[in-house]
């Protein structure tokens, strides 16, 4: 049986390959060398080294921002910042080297079967990220999470921060395209505050 282009084995070779990228750490903390852009939209990687603070400030926060410009209207934008703190408190990731575009779309097969990945918003973050990303827009195939939790058991609490960590990519995508996406954005918004 194949999922898209690969196969269940293929699929697991790719979690298990993700994993083993994100073994890749660096000592100076959260972010990246220089600011780059997730699809058309500028990504903010000032270094810090706390995580909460650099997702809070650098993810939510600059994306709240872009789509204040963009006459988005949020009304729980300040307590849901107010939250994020209090949701990753306990959390203490290493700095992963991210792909931090990771969706359907930027993952796939050589011809040889080696698992590709591309198009990526890449710094260093929590590894989570990737995963949690992974599940949207259709997400993919149960092999490559059984592959990736084989080499690299996910934290627990992790199914709380997904929530939070894709809430990114959906306000993005408000600022990208605006539409439907505001109201996912508000369910979302509603939902990391009501875990404090």
């Amino acid at each position: 049986m194949t999922f898209g282009q690969g196969s269940v084995s293929d699929w697991i070779e790719m979690g298990k390959h993700l994993a083993n990228l994100h073994r890749t750490t660096h000592s100076r903390g959260f972010g990246w060398q220089r600011n780059n852009t997730i699809g058309d939209t500028p990504q903010v990687n000032d270094r810090s080294d706390d995580w909460a603070q650099f997702f809070m400030k650098h993810r939510i926060g600059y994306q709240l921002q872009l789509a204040q410009h963009r006459g988005g209207h949020f009304p729980q934008a300040e307590e849901l910042l107010y939250a994020i703190p209090a949701l990753l408190s306990g959390h203490t990731p290493q700095p992963s080297l991210v792909h931090g575009d990771l969706w359907s779309g930027n993952a796939g097969f050589s011809q040889d079967r080696e698992p590709l990945i591309f198009d990526p918003a890449v710094y260093y973050g929590d590894r989570e990220v990737d995963i949690a990303m992974s599940e949207l827009f259709g997400g993919f195939p149960e092999a490559f999470y059984q592959g990736y939790q084989m080499e690299w058991p996910l934290d627990p609490g992790y199914a709380q921060r997904k929530i939070l960590y894709n809430l990114y990519h959906i306000l993005n995508h408000f600022n990208l395209f605006g539409g439907s996406y505001a109201h996912q954005a508000e369910r979302m918004m509603q939902r990391v505050i009501s875990m404090v």
